[in-house]
């Protein structure tokens, strides 16, 4: 009898002070059924496999990685995580990448995300 893979790094969605889930609700309202699948996907990946590396994470800076993710009509996601201290992987940002280097805005609002996040644990 084989036993049940256990993730590495459960996946959990960066909450704000109101309770809203950005990941959550950019996945829900931004992306289609298709394209939601294919980011779930790649981010089991990482939750079963971290750490990886290239072609589906990649480190960015200050301990904010991205899940890449090829979509429909040549499109890229990106959802950018860290793991914080308890082992989880939380989605602070996802974006569709337009240029070939992560946007400033989407990297310093991802990092925002995350102090708030670590200030907030217990």
């Amino acid at each position: 009898m084989s036993e049940k893979p256990t993730k590495r790094v459960p996946a959990i969605f960066f909450r704000t002070e109101s309770g809203g889930e950005p990941v959550r609700d950019w996945l829900k309202m931004g992306l289609s059924a298709e394209d939601r699948k294919r980011v779930g996907h790649d981010i089991m990946t990482v939750e079963y496999g971290w750490p990886l590396g290239m072609p589906t994470c990649r480190h960015l800076e200050g301990g904010v990685h991205e899940v890449r993710t090829n979509l429909s009509r040549n499109r890229i996601a990106r959802v950018l995580f860290y793991i914080d201290k308890f082992g989880r992987m939380v989605l602070l940002h996802g974006f569709i990448k337009k240029t070939r280097r992560t946007p400033a805005q989407d990297l310093s609002l991802a990092r925002g995300n995350k102090k708030k996040h670590e200030r907030g644990l217990p």
